[in-house]
């Protein structure tokens, strides 16, 4: 799998548990501080322990000032798009440009059907999710007397706004070959979690969603590869994937940008998140830029 060149970029997967508000804008302030890109926060309504995803986001971003922020991912199916367009143009104006939407098909269906949500084959998400896409860009147009008819999603006449002050990104959560096609034929970005799409299955899948991006006359390079990493930076010996010392981050997530195509990393820490959060920032994500500007500098033009 190629290296596709893109800038290498770092972000912090914030839990939204209600027990830790204080605790969570103070993480948020801390990233913001330690120069890290995004922060991501996973978005689970049926969760009862969690806060409110889209509530939480604007407290976070009175809170920043640089760091840009995203749902991982924005759950489809509790969510009308037409709402997550509204939501996210909102968040991109009151953040100054720093929102971009990441946006999921759905998962655990039990719960999204005990909260009203419907049941979706997994044809009838991919199906839903596409229409989702095409609908929230067209809210963003800002256009008036819109409208849109589909099978699950329509809009009769509305008039859109506001507009987002930026180009608001469209990033897919996706695994299955369907919807790896569909990133690749429409989305901005993929966001996976190494958990469902561990390091040794993303070159087929990397492979079908640029597959899709050539048939649909899309540069696969324009495409950002997000990944969702979690586990521990540690002093001992070692480990498993993305447990262990500094200099072994440095070597798989090194290995992720320069042999599997990834461009940036979302770090959920599982543990002592203030202390894991420095020894990132500070520790890896330097060595990893520094490591793949130098292999990047050394390949024949």
């Amino acid at each position: 799998m190629p290296d596709y060149g893109r800038p290498i970029e770092f972000g912090f997967f914030l839990i939204p548990d209600a027990d830790e508000y204080p605790e969570l804008l103070r993480q948020a302030e801390l990233a913001d501080r330690l120069g890290l890109d995004y922060i991501g926060i996973q978005d689970h309504p049926y969760q009862r322990r969690f806060l409110d995803t889209f509530t939480l986001l604007p407290a976070l971003a009175a809170r920043t000032s640089r760091v840009r922020l995203f749902p991982d991912v924005a759950n489809l199916p509790l969510r009308h798009p037409a709402m997550i367009a509204k939501a996210a143009a909102s968040l991109d104006i009151i953040s100054g440009g720093r929102f971009e939407l990441g946006l999921g098909a759905g998962a655990f269906w039990d719960a999204i059907w005990a909260m009203g949500g419907p049941r979706r084959t997994p044809g009838e998400a991919v199906a839903a999710l596409e229409e989702a896409i095409a609908l929230i860009r067209l809210m963003w147009s800002g256009g008036r007397g819109l409208r849109y008819d589909g099978q699950y999603y329509a809009l009769r006449g509305v008039h859109a706004g506001p507009v987002p002050v930026h180009p608001i990104s469209i990033w897919l959560g996706a695994y299955g070959p369907r919807m790896l096609a569909l990133t690749g034929r429409l989305a901005d970005g993929w966001v996976p979690s190494a958990p469902y799409a561990p390091p040794e299955k993303l070159p087929e899948m990397q492979a079908r969603i640029d597959d899709a991006a050539r048939a649909a006359g899309r540069d696969p390079a324009a495409i950002k590869r997000l990944y969702n990493v979690s586990g521990r930076i540690t002093d001992g010996a070692r480990g498993g994937p993305f447990d262990g010392p500094v200099d072994q981050w440095v070597a798989e997530l090194s290995a992720l940008v320069l042999d599997h195509g990834m461009d940036t990393f979302i770090f959920w820490p599982q543990e002592a998140p203030t202390q894991q959060l420095h020894r990132f920032a500070e520790e890896v994500t330097p060595q990893v830029r520094a490591a793949a500007a130098q292999h990047r500098a050394s390949r024949p033009a």
